[in-house]
């Protein structure tokens, strides 16, 4: 995942913590990062505060960035003053969906101790939100040849073994692995393999 996205950005912008969710399909995200306080983090997951979280049902419903204090309104089982236990005295919340049938959502929770985001803070999580959520995208043009070669390199076969296994000669395997390259932007055929994992691919 960190080559997908750069978690020092947010954690410049929200220095108590932050959480992504990135391409969310059925049910889960195909990339997840977690910086929360594990305090918090716990305390959350034991009490199933995630149906009571006036920020989850905003991130599901709308695309953009609000403050947390924007949504105490709504936050009836007080979530959001128990995150402050936390030093989670202030926050937003950022959502993103693509467009068209198969459409994705990501979204991400940023935090702060000492004074409200401004808004070119929130302008900037946005932003980073959405170069995350394309980042994260599968590419459409993957061969079945090169996710087959990936596969191979993900079972830590070497080329000499992919080409034999395949039937095909080694510059055909280097071939396939610098095309998928290239597709997931990998520096080499194992990142890439390690990217494609990531992303569901294989």
């Amino acid at each position: 995942m960190r080559g997908l996205i750069d978690p020092h950005a947010f954690e410049a912008l929200a220095p108590e913590g932050f959480y992504l969710a990135l391409r969310v399909g059925f049910a889960f995200p195909i990339v997840e990062h977690n910086n929360l306080p594990a305090a918090w983090v716990r305390e959350y997951t034991v009490s199933g505060l995630i149906v009571h979280d006036p920020t989850v049902a905003w991130a599901y419903k709308n695309c953009g960035v609000a403050r947390w204090s924007e949504l105490a309104p709504n936050d009836t089982q007080g979530v959001l003053e128990l995150a402050k236990n936390h030093e989670l005295n202030f926050g937003a919340v950022a959502s993103w969906i693509d467009e068209g049938e198969a459409s994705q959502r990501s979204f991400g929770f940023f935090c702060r101790a000492d004074r409200e985001f401004h808004s070119s803070e929130l302008a900037s999580l946005e932003d980073l939100l959405v170069s995350a959520h394309r980042a994260c995208a599968r590419p459409p043009n993957l061969t079945v040849a090169e996710l087959e070669t990936l596969n191979l390199v993900k079972n830590g076969l070497l080329m000499k073994e992919m080409a034999c296994l395949i039937g095909i000669s080694e510059s055909a395997i280097k071939q396939r692995l610098k095309s998928a390259r290239i597709k997931l932007n990998a520096k080499t055929g194992s990142q890439a393999a390690a990217t494609a994992v990531m992303l569901g691919m294989i």
